[in-house]
């Protein structure tokens, strides 16, 4: 297993940045006891807390340099719980600003509060901020960037996603990315299917800066190559509940994680 070393100085990607959160948001899907034990013994954040309420987890960590909030994702087969007609529809987003997934709104309001109290004593020395999480906790982590920034104007240091699902509508993308994107890093692993739900067709857009690994594990910037990716596909991908063996594996955060290891060269322009 790769080691945490997060630089908290750059709002630029970083590589080991890019890795150290995926380490993160793996780590999330661990019990609060193993995740405490790991932040605090071998990655030197003594500031610890776990949140837990009904479908939502994830955890908040800080030292002198740095806070950062990891949220815990969901399996594929799961995910489909979150396509149903109720929760894809759309509510107001941070401030006004655009639609937003009302299951993820919901998901992340029963611990936002919690949550945004927390950062808040664990930042007293205006330590940099981070965030990250992968598939559900991926949509979680950019809601929650969305209010802190579109809200109440906090500087966030940057937002790092893995196999994220659309979040918003094109409104709500708009104004983020205006905002944020040159410090949100949304990475999508070659057949992962849940970077495509919901559907353009619905009203839902992506956010932040687009970066792809393609079936051998490199990474790719250029959207132009990604359309055309896309179209050579068209019409492969199937519905989310019959998602097959690729498209399961190509969503796990380890393969996210092997994939960053073998790009710790790549540097954005």
């Amino acid at each position: 297993m790769p080691q945490f070393s997060l630089r908290p100085d750059t709002t630029k990607y970083e590589p080991r940045n890019a890795l150290s959160l995926a380490l993160a948001s793996r780590l999330a899907y661990e019990e609060g006891g193993v995740i405490e034990g790991t932040v605090r013994n071998d990655w030197n954040f003594p500031r610890f807390h776990f949140f837990s309420k009904r479908e939502t987890q994830g955890f908040i960590a800080g030292n002198d340099q740095a806070v950062l909030a990891a949220f815990r994702g969901t399996q594929p087969n799961q995910l489909q719980d979150w396509m149903t007609d109720a929760d894809v529809a759309f509510v107001e987003g941070p401030a006004g600003h655009g639609e937003v997934h009302a299951g993820f709104a919901r998901a992340l309001g029963y611990v936002w509060e919690e949550v945004s109290d927390k950062i808040a004593e664990f930042q007293g020395n205006a330590q940099s901020l981070w965030f990250a999480g992968h598939s559900l906790g991926a949509a979680l982590a950019t809601l929650a960037v969305a209010k802190l920034r579109l809200e109440r104007d906090k500087p966030v240091y940057g937002l790092y996603t893995f196999g994220q699902p659309r979040t918003g509508d094109r409104e709500f993308a708009r104004i983020f990315d205006a905002d944020f994107k040159e410090q949100s890093f949304r990475f999508v692993n070659n057949n992962d299917i849940v970077t495509r739900v919901p559907l353009r067709e619905w009203g839902y857009s992506h956010v932040g800066r687009f970066l792809y690994f393609d079936v051998e594990g490199n990474i790719h910037d250029d959207l132009h190559w990604w359309y055309r990716f896309l179209d050579r596909v068209k019409g492969r991908v199937e519905d989310l509940g019959k998602m097959g063996p690729d498209g399961i594996k190509d969503h796990d955060m380890r393969s996210y994680i092997a994939n960053l290891e073998k790009n710790q060269g790549f540097r954005l322009p």
